[in-house]
């Protein structure tokens, strides 16, 4: 299994609206996407920056193929993003789970 880490920044006054927007059309993207087995988005606020990360699991980089494109490693954005965030970083990372506890 691959697990799928992506990171992006918003300013602090745009967070909340950003968190409803990941709800609303990242999570049931990742979740709908034939061999995602999980989404998680994260959020950390700091003094005026406010930090999301989205972690996917992923039965295989098939899947993450046929979901992101040919280069796994490149991040998927949506239009709207470039409204929101402070930078559009180019990777994401992946990691393989090599152990899980219920």
């Amino acid at each position: 299994m691959i697990i799928r880490i992506w990171h992006g920044r918003t300013s602090r006054n745009r967070a909340d609206e950003y968190a409803e927007f990941l709800k609303d059309r990242s999570l049931p993207d990742n979740r709908d996407a034939e061999g995602n087995l999980e989404v998680a988005i994260l959020r950390r606020d700091e003094k005026d920056v406010s930090h999301f990360m989205t972690v996917t699991r992923w039965v295989s980089e098939d899947a993450i193929r046929d979901f992101a494109g040919d280069d796994i490693r490149k991040t998927k954005y949506y239009p709207e993003d470039r409204g929101f965030l402070l930078e559009l970083e180019p990777e994401v990372q992946h990691y393989e789970l090599v152990a899980k506890a219920p």
